[in-house]
C-alpha cells in the first residue's frame, strides 16, 4: 500500500506546500527555520576532548584561504617590483621618504630589495601557517587570526584617517581574504579541532 492517502501520525509535524509547519509541537503556520544566533551559554561552552575528531571543513577552508593570501602577497610583490619607479615618483611617497636621496639609483634599489624581502617573509610565513593550521595547530590558528585582525585594522585606519581608497586591484582582495580567514578559523568547529588533544578537568559533581 502506498504512503499516499495515509493519515499522518498523531503529533507528527507536517509541511504544507509553502514549507510551513502544520502540526506537531509548534504552532500551526510557523515557518521551519534555524535561529539566526546562538545562545551565549553555547558559545562559551568549552570544546570537548576528542583526539579522533575528523578535520572540519572550516579548518580546510581557512588553510586554503591562507594559501590564497600567500599567492596574493606574491602577486602584489611582483606588481610592486614592476612599478617601483612610479611608486617612488609619487609625491606622497617622496614626502614620506623626506631625508632620503630617492634620486640615487643605489638607494632606490636598496629600498626595493627591503620591500621585496618583507613580501617574501610574509609569503613564507603564510605558507607555513597554512600547513600548521591544516594539521590542527592551535597556536598557528590564533596567530593567523591575530595577523588578520591587524591587517584589517590597518586597512580601516588607512581608509578612515588617510583617505586611502579600497581598490579591487590593490587592497580589496587581501582585505576580503583576511575577513574570510577570520570567519573560518574563529568557528567553533575549527577551534574544537585545533584543541582536540587538550584535556580539560572534569566538572565537580
Amino acid at each position: 500500500m502506498s504512503d499516499e492517502g495515509m493519515p499522518a501520525a498523531e503529533g507528527a509535524p507536517s509541511d504544507d506546500a509553502s514549507g510551513r509547519s502544520t502540526g506537531g509541537d509548534g504552532a500551526a503556520g510557523e515557518p521551519l527555520k534555524r535561529p539566526a544566533y546562538e545562545p551565549a551559554a553555547r558559545l562559551l561552552r568549552p570544546v570537548q576532548h576528542d583526539p579522533d575528531m575528523p578535520r572540519p571543513a572550516s579548518t580546510i577552508a581557512g588553510s586554503v584561504l591562507v594559501l590564497l593570501r600567500a599567492v596574493a602577497g606574491f602577486l602584489v610583490g611582483g606588481a610592486i617590483a614592476l612599478v617601483w619607479q612610479d611608486i617612488l615618483a609619487d609625491p606622497d611617497v617622496e614626502l614620506a621618504l623626506e631625508g632620503l636621496d630617492v634620486g640615487n639609483a643605489d638607494v632606490r634599489q636598496t629600498a626595493l630589495w627591503i620591500v621585496l624581502g618583507i613580501v617574501v617573509v610574509s609569503v613564507v610565513l603564510d605558507v607555513l601557517f597554512a600547513v600548521f593550521v591544516l594539521r590542527g595547530s592551535n597556536w598557528a590558528r590564533v596567530a593567523v587570526m591575530v595577523l588578520s585582525v591587524m591587517s584589517i585594522s590597518t586597512t580601516f585606519f588607512a581608509w578612515w584617517v588617510q583617505g586611502q581608497e579600497i581598490r579591487v586591484d590593490e587592497t580589496f582582495v587581501p582585505l576580503a581574504l583576511d575577513i574570510l580567514v577570520l570567519l573560518a578559523l574563529s568557528s567553533r568547529s575549527a577551534a574544537a579541532y585545533a584543541r582536540r588533544n587538550e584535556r580539560r578537568p572534569e566538572p565537580a559533581a
